[in-house]
């Protein structure tokens, strides 16, 4: 996949960053509100079109992820176990749960209204956040998996749930006693991160080695002929070629194209129905430019 168009626009900076590193990012589904969770401890609420910090919270432990509820409100997944909603315009903070481990990731479904969780500790599970403003915390179930969960994510009521081993378990949020799909990664090396199309029809999944996998849910000999994978995320140096894990994914929720972060310091931007690169954009360049702009990490986003 190759082929490189210089991205749009500048960038600017944010003021107020957090002071460690950034696990992750995410638009709002409504506004320009901006959720940032980080190895400091820290969610932080901005307003990125005023270059505003709107709210924090501090936890016990390095924030692995998080999400958005509402334009006010998200959930936090830590290192300290906790599972937590945040209401920001209220500096209101509640305990949904706990896992037994590490809290890796967080998705709200607004389709069923429930919070998924996939933890360290080899589960998933699915919360009720009504619970959390009473005296019972509502934990919906939990959900065995293989392997410690490194990456999940959700297309309408279909959840993909990628762990350590290279195992891929598709679910039905519907009914998630058991998996609909038991699947193996394509890929050779652990997984970093598994994000689903827009339009529901599988999912890419990247790895430690440079490579991205383009997948899908129909098992018909005819669907999976589509899937591919790629090479990305590389670079040579006196005649060998230096790999980079890719850790993150993100698709514009309206044309499917899609970026990747990797360890080498780019955001690559795609275009994956015709197998073509379109950008690139130096990590050197403003955390408000490649997100908004090229699409990074906020698949979420109405303002591509």
């Amino acid at each position: 996949m190759t082929g490189v168009v210089p991205p749009p626009g500048s960038g600017r900076d944010l003021s107020n960053p957090p002071a460690d590193g950034i696990s992750n990012l995410r638009f709002s589904n409504h506004s320009d509100h901006l959720l940032v969770s980080s190895w400091d401890k820290s969610v932080r609420l901005y307003d990125a079109s005023s270059n505003v910090l709107r709210g924090e919270f501090s936890h016990g432990g390095a924030v692995l992820d998080c999400c958005f509820h509402d334009d006010s409100s998200g959930f936090s997944a830590s290192a300290d176990n906790l599972v937590r909603r945040l209401v920001f315009n209220q500096g209101k903070e509640d305990v949904l749960g706990k896992h037994e481990a590490p809290v890796r990731c967080i998705e709200y479904s607004y389709a069923s209204g429930q919070v998924i969780t996939g933890s360290w500790d080899k589960t998933v599970k699915c919360w009720d956040p009504r619970g959390a403003s009473g005296q019972e915390r509502t934990l919906i179930g939990s959900y065995a998996q293989p392997e410690r969960v490194y990456s999940l994510s959700l297309v309408g009521n279909r959840v993909v749930v990628a762990t350590a081993g290279r195992h891929v378990n598709v679910y039905d949020l519907r009914n998630m006693s058991q998996p609909e799909q038991r699947r193996e990664s394509s890929l050779k090396y652990q997984t970093r991160c598994v994000r689903c199309y827009p339009n529901g029809t599988g999912y890419a999944l990247s790895s430690v080695e440079g490579r991205v996998a383009m997948e899908f849910f129909d098992l018909s000999e005819a669907a999976q002929a589509k899937k591919y994978a790629f090479k990305c995320h590389r670079k040579s140096e006196a005649g060998k070629d230096i790999v980079y894990p890719v850790n993150a994914i993100a698709f514009h929720p309206v044309y499917g194209t899609f970026a990747t972060g990797g360890c080498d310091g780019f955001v690559n931007v795609w275009d994956g129905n015709n197998k073509k690169r379109l950008y690139q954009v130096s990590c050197f360049v403003s955390l408000y430019f490649y997100a908004k702009d090229a699409m990074c990490i906020f698949p979420g986003s109405p303002h591509f």
